[in-house]
């Protein structure tokens, strides 16, 4: 299944899409508020969440469709992880002054993880992600993301991991400066449990990049071509770091634009995941 979160005249509402059915599960008589109730219902009974959910479905009304979706769930932080492809290993290396750093990472067991954004800083589906006005070269990175609550993968969703490469290839301890600030991330458009995903390693990804209704880059990829697995990022993430309940990683991204390429005020970015949906959002200078 997968979890919308949708704007109501009474807050956030939760909807719920299996197959071509969308149940509004806050309208429904157990009034669920948050994704995270269901998640904290199934570590209660040992069932998934998609196995608490259809419990619920039978009472919950339906809705015609999702319309301007919120960011899926209610996140405190974001993680990303790095160098986890071989094609992200290159292009960092053409970037960087030092970049033997990247091919060490990519060959060494442990992966490459760093801060991304508190809550205040991600945005949401149709909504703007940031380029800095001191960076002169701006790429978006798609990304298949771990939804984490208190520390556990309940559901994956798209991740968009906006980079200063200018920065980042100027000085690799630049790297916070080059990934941290307004709207450096986008979550969404919901939240896919563990079984509507199947194996997260085996899924098409693409990105397309418009400006001025012009399509100026457009490919994709697989996630089975990632050398590290979700699993094992994780694993790496929760030891000896206390997370918020609330959490996202980002697992790093093999779809990477030439050395020519920069974005633009005004470009629309969509990253579309097999088995998620399209995460879709325009550019602003921050």
């Amino acid at each position: 299944m997968r979890y919308f979160r949708t704007a109501g005249d009474d807050g956030p509402h939760v909807i719920v899409a299996r197959d071509e059915t969308h149940y509004d599960l806050t309208a429904g008589p157990d009034r669920i508020s948050s994704v995270y109730e269901l998640a904290a219902a199934a570590r209660l009974t040992g069932e998934t969440i998609d196995e608490v959910t259809g419990e619920l479905l039978a009472d919950a009304p339906t809705v015609d469709t999702v319309d301007d979706p919120l960011p899926p769930y209610e996140i405190e932080e974001a993680w990303a992880a790095g160098v986890t492809y071989a094609i992200s290993e290159q292009a960092r290396e053409e970037e960087s002054s030092m970049a033997d750093v990247y091919l060490r990472v990519f060959d060494h067991e442990r992966p490459e993880l760093f801060f991304k954004a508190t809550g205040r800083r991600l945005v949401g589906p149709n909504d703007a992600v940031g380029i800095r006005a001191d960076s002169t070269w701006d790429v978006p990175e798609p990304e298949l993301a771990v939804v984490l609550w208190r520390g556990e993968p309940i559901g994956y969703t798209i991740g968009n991991d906006m980079s200063s490469r200018s920065i980042e290839g100027e000085n690799p301890l630049y790297l916070p400066q080059a990934k941290v600030y307004d709207r450096c991330c986008a979550v969404g458009p919901c939240l896919a449990s563990a079984d509507e995903i199947g194996d997260p390693h085996e899924l098409v990804m693409s990105m397309q990049i418009r400006r001025d209704d012009e399509v100026v880059f457009d490919d994709e990829t697989n996630t089975d071509q990632m050398v590290r697995t979700c699993e094992e990022l994780t694993s790496y993430l929760t030891r000896h770091n206390d997370l918020p309940d609330r959490t996202v990683l980002l697992t790093g991204t093999s779809l990477v634009p030439p050395e020519s390429f920069t974005l633009h005020p005004g470009d629309t970015v969509d990253i579309t995941i097999e088995n998620i949906g399209t995460l879709s959002n325009h550019v602003v200078e921050v």
